[in-house]
């Protein structure tokens, strides 16, 4: 996709979710976004998730510290399951 700016709308279609799920994302800080007048607009770079469905490094890296906790409190559970 040869585009590199999105409007809320665009965005919400590309990730599949709702434009008020988009200007919640933009508000905690989870999309960062440009307010022009009344609306934003959204960096192709901003995105959470590359376009082409590919994960981002910073995606890549909060799915890595989320299963290094995850492996840290349930490790011997894991384990545990992983016999059965």
């Amino acid at each position: 996709m040869g585009k590199d700016i999105f409007t809320t709308s665009e965005v919400a279609k590309l990730l599949r979710v709702s434009r008020i799920a988009i200007f919640k994302k933009i508000k905690s800080g989870e999309i960062k976004a440009q307010k022009i007048g009344r609306n934003y607009i959204i960096r192709k770079a901003d995105l959470p998730v590359e376009i082409s469905g590919q994960l981002t490094k910073d995606g890549k890296r909060v799915i890595a510290e989320a299963v290094e906790k995850t492996v840290h409190e349930y490790g011997e559970a894991l384990r545990l399951l992983g016999r059965e």
